[in-house]
């Protein structure tokens, strides 16, 4: 319902034209019955956003008109199969394989995770600074609600949870993040998340006695 309201915009309905292929202002200005002008506000709005991007050139009657086509960010978001189908790829793994193997697949993913959103670099800094950082990955990048909380140990717990079409039916999956924040803070991790209703991320990071600022 919340996807179809966004796509009942403006901007939403421009969206959907440019899911079939790269148009111009004009082309748009057709379909949707408006002018040029107009859509061109739009498309400068959408671009300067990185909605858009401009993919190449028209010949026209006096000048080449801007073809424009959404982002490759865009289209991954619009997309309704990458959940169903990686819940699939989970179902099959934590039936076809013993519970062990699951799990270390699920920890060279989140490993793999945190490489990809580091660029394969180390973070610096102490202990307090890597978690930080890792609850703001985890927000910035994977779509998480999360806040640090200190109060004798740290837990980054979140107000809900990024994989929570996953984690209801396949706990194993929160043994991928629980690696991937143990990868970006280099420091022991347990996961205590809740899975019951609406799952919420919860991670306990065990600091060594020599690693506490």
């Amino acid at each position: 319902m919340l996807r179809q309201q966004l796509l009942d915009t403006s901007r939403g309905r421009i969206v959907t034209l440019l899911r079939r292929g790269g148009l111009t202002a004009d082309d748009i200005a057709a379909e949707l019955k408006l002018t040029t002008s107009a859509v061109r506000v739009q498309l400068a709005a959408m671009e300067r956003d990185g909605v858009v991007l401009r993919v190449g050139q028209r010949p026209g009657t006096t000048r080449p008109s801007q073809v424009f086509a959404l982002t490759p960010e865009v289209e991954q978001l619009l997309s309704q199969a990458y959940v169903p189908l990686l819940s699939q790829f989970v179902r099959v793994f934590t039936q076809e394989l013993p519970t062990e193997a699951v799990n270390d697949l699920m920890r060279q993913a989140g490993r793999g995770l945190a490489d990809e959103l580091l660029g394969g670099t180390r973070p610096s800094g102490g202990l307090k600074a890597r978690v930080a950082l890792v609850s703001r990955l985890m927000n910035e990048q994977l779509g998480a609600v999360t806040n640090v909380e200190g109060n004798g140990h740290i837990v980054i717990r979140g107000a809900g949870c990024p994989v929570a079409a996953l984690t209801g039916k396949h706990p194993a999956v929160c043994v991928a993040m629980e690696s991937f924040v143990a990868e970006v803070v280099g420091a022991p991790t347990r996961e205590c998340c809740d899975r019951s209703g609406r799952p919420r991320c919860c991670f306990e990071v065990r600091a060594a006695a020599d690693d506490t600022t």
